[in-house]
């Protein structure tokens, strides 16, 4: 029976690298979202791809073990969550070129000018990225926020290995233009406007 201990993972220590055959049992595509939230993105991704494996970053507690317990109450077996800051596994915690699509959906923003440096859409990371991209593999990114995104498409641009594809793929998890997480119903409910990109590591 699925219990929290086997959906909600400690994040690796120092010098430790996930390794996903370990915890999937097999040589299975893996995506990857950052800010799961509650879950409802990974939920529903899950459950349409059973083959696929997923880990779920979120730095809440309360709403990392939220999104756990989702997982077990729906029985779903491939989703994984930690609670961990996404920018510093990226860069440190997975091996090369084992991630499929990296789902980034609404970020914190950090609005307020003297905090921007703490986004975590930066060269440094988009550069970590890219490295544990498999080739062909794809970023997809969504914000509700015109200044951030404009900083998104000057980072995104200036990372050579990667062009941008459209973002509403259905294969991708996108329906008709959404992704239908919390955020994203929120926001669209209070009639603000949605901005989405994503782009491929080049094979």
């Amino acid at each position: 029976m699925l219990t929290m201990d086997d959906v909600l993972l400690p994040p690796p220590g120092i010098g430790e690298v996930i390794d996903f055959r370990a915890m999937f049992g097999d040589n299975r595509p893996i995506e990857m979202e950052i800010g799961a939230g509650k879950g409802g993105f990974l939920l529903n991704r899950a459950r349409a791809l059973p083959d696929t494996g997923f880990l779920g970053i979120e730095w809440a507690n309360k709403i990392c073990r939220y999104a756990a317990d989702r997982m077990v109450r729906w029985g779903v077996t491939n989703v994984r969550l930690m609670r961990a800051d996404a920018g510093h596994l990226v860069a440190h915690s997975l091996p090369a070129e084992c991630v499929t699509i990296l789902h980034i959906y609404h970020p914190d923003p950090w609005p307020k000018k003297r905090h921007h440096k703490r986004r975590l859409i930066q060269p440094g990371f988009i550069a970590a990225a890219v490295n544990v991209l498999v080739p062909g593999g794809r970023i997809a990114i969504q914000t509700d926020h015109a200044d951030y995104f404009e900083q998104i498409r000057q980072v995104v641009a200036g990372e050579p290995r990667l062009i941008e594809v459209p973002f509403d793929v259905p294969e991708a998890g996108v329906q008709e233009g959404r992704v239908s997480t919390n955020y994203e119903i929120k926001y669209l409910r209070e009639g603000r406007e949605i901005y989405q990109l994503a782009v491929m590591k080049q094979p």
